[in-house]
């Protein structure tokens, strides 16, 4: 399906936590192995795919959800979520990589033809900009209702809820 819209090589840029809340959206969850399968299948096996994740370092099972990543293939990059006293009583959870991703996304440009970003952020409508500049070749996927019109209006947009048979648990 989206082998249609890349040419050379591919790099995969995915904002976790955007997926995560994508998938309330599309009321059903990625399988992270098989979607890594599916863009390899259809990117070529030599296709890098980096994935951004904030993560509380005291909860086991934010590790094994990094592990199985690592184990699967995908280049990671985590940031470990800050806790934030905001009042005597609460405590706000701080864990954003976009700006880890914007910058690489930029700053690899000289290294990949097309570069597919799974996020619906309009925060990545300037780095998305800035590599065009150098012609190359965007795709965004996510999902409807959770992608920003800022990215609509600069890039090629795949839903992800066309991949459910293919990705999903």
């Amino acid at each position: 399906m989206i082998s249609e819209y890349i040419e050379g090589k591919v790099y995969i840029f995915i904002d976790a936590a955007n997926i995560f809340y994508s998938q309330r959206t599309l009321g059903w969850r990625i399988s992270y192995s098989k979607l890594i399968k599916y863009l390899k299948s259809e990117c070529g096996e030599n296709t890098k795919c980096f994935i951004y994740v904030a993560y509380n370092e005291s909860r086991k099972s934010e590790q094994k959800f990094l592990d199985m990543l690592d184990i699967n293939g995908y280049i990671l990059r985590t940031k470990a979520i800050k806790k934030i006293q905001v009042s005597d009583n609460y405590k706000k959870h701080k864990g954003n990589l976009d700006i880890e991703l914007a910058f690489e996304m930029v700053e690899l440009a000289d290294k990949y033809d097309t570069a597919i970003l799974m996020s619906g952020d309009s925060d990545f409508s300037v780095p998305i900009d800035r590599i065009k500049t150098k012609k190359k070749r965007i795709i965004i996927m996510s999902t409807r209702g959770r992608v920003a019109k800022e990215l609509l209006e600069r890039a090629k947009f795949v839903d992800i809820r066309k991949l459910k048979d293919i990705i999903s648990q």
